[in-house]
């Protein structure tokens, strides 16, 4: 067999990206009121200078209910400027850019409305119960994943990610722990994967022909009585044979019930204490290795379960998971998918990937200490680089959130 080059141009559905490597979404922190801002479009601007093939920009959500934080880009007519600018910075550059489109369902705790879930169950984020989605609200979500798309096309986006994993809305309903309904929406995995089909179509459609659709799926929560491998593979069963979709990529875990299955490494318990309001430090302190229990880190960690999806599918998969080396990213093609994703290394070098083609024994300075999760909400960086060196952030340290000004 010939070795798979990852650092050819590769079809990903209807684009062509310049290589095989992509920035995972990553939520940047960096739009405090709902907007894009000059320190987002410089965020992406670098790594897509730093030559990956494709950047992801995180989280888009399709309404304010549907935010899993205050300082999220809610996607509408508004926004189209900013994000033009910012569509065509990145392909100023040579790569192709795409957004994470979702709705945070029972995440959506902290934006201090009662958030939207399968089912009634408690949110240890909101310290309240959810709401129950009605049929009305199903259809609702629908449509505004279908409108969001259509924004996101017009805005000049190559690709659209429809966020199926973490816990948010569509992950909720797939996952048999969080879906208790008895009706069309729950019971079965195809009721319980109802949702997430309709989502896919209703973008696909939307979005046209010229515009890659992705999705980001769980393969397990991480969580007892979650979704697990058995499921979740005939979940993409089902996702491959309606044909919506031209790529999944693999992850795992919920920032709902347990962040860490899906970073993996140290748990930064002190920083989170210190970043979170003052009225829940105390708390967070005493149990907060209890909502983020420490994994190993090993990288690669998510391709054991990925090998069960590239054994039962045959259309494209990204690989997700912890990776630091050009040999890992060669073996995981060599192994059958399609493309890699990279997130924290990135954040760490958003150089790495020219590093990489430069020097193939290259390997991230990245060290998964996880602490750049409590940044988000300072803007997301690597605490290990000095702030004039934080692409979109002020030397200061803080990041630039003036919002983009179009005339």
């Amino acid at each position: 067999m010939t070795a798979v080059n990852p650092f050819a141009p590769a079809r990903l559905g209807p684009i062509t990206l310049r290589n095989r490597i992509i920035k995972a979404a990553t939520f940047e922190g960096m739009t405090p009121r709902r907007v894009v801002t000059r320190g987002l479009v410089d965020y992406h601007r670098a790594v897509a200078a730093g030559g990956v093939g494709m950047s992801t920009v995180a989280y888009v959500a399709v309404s304010r209910q549907g935010q899993s934080a205050p300082g999220e880009l809610v996607v509408g007519d508004e926004t189209v400027p900013g994000l033009r600018v910012l569509t065509d910075a990145v392909k100023a550059e040579g790569a192709a850019v795409a957004a994470q489109l979702g709705h945070a369902g029972p995440v959506a705790a902290s934006t201090g409305q009662r958030a939207l879930a399968p089912s009634r169950v408690f949110s240890p984020l909101a310290m309240r119960f959810t709401r129950p989605a009605t049929e009305d609200d199903l259809r609702e979500v629908i449509g505004q994943f279908a409108a969001a798309a259509r924004t996101l096309t017009a805005a000049g986006f190559d690709a659209i990610e429809v966020h199926m994993g973490h816990g948010y809305l569509i992950s909720a309903f797939l996952s048999p722990r969080l879906n208790k309904r008895d009706d069309r929406w729950g019971g079965s995995i195809e009721n319980r994967a109802r949702l997430a089909r309709e989502v896919a179509k209703a973008v696909r459609d939307a979005a046209g022909a010229e515009v890659a659709v992705t999705a980001k799926l769980n393969m397990a929560d991480g969580v007892r009585g979650g979704l697990w491998l058995d499921d979740s593979v005939e979940v993409a069963r089902l996702l491959e044979a309606d044909g919506a979709f031209d790529a999944i990529e693999l992850t795992g875990g919920s920032s709902f019930q347990n962040p860490m299955y899906l970073f993996r490494g140290e748990a930064p318990i002190a920083e989170m204490a210190v970043a979170l309001p003052k009225a829940v430090r105390p708390g967070f302190r005493l149990f907060g290795k209890r909502f983020l229990p420490e994994y190993p880190f090993e990288e690669a960690y998510f391709l054991p379960y990925a090998r069960q999806f590239r054994a039962a599918l045959s259309m494209p998969l990204i690989l997700l998971g912890g990776i630091n080396r050009l040999e890992t990213i060669q073996a995981g093609l060599d192994e059958g998918f399609e493309f890699v994703a990279m997130a924290r290394a990135l954040l760490r070098e958003p150089d790495l990937v020219r590093r990489f083609q430069h020097d193939a024994g290259t390997e991230s300075l990245c060290i998964h200490c996880n602490k750049c999760m409590p940044s988000i909400y300072a803007g997301t960086h690597c605490v290990l680089v000095a702030p004039e060196h934080r692409p979109g952030h002020r030397p200061t340290g803080g990041p630039d959130t003036e919002p983009v000004i179009v005339s």
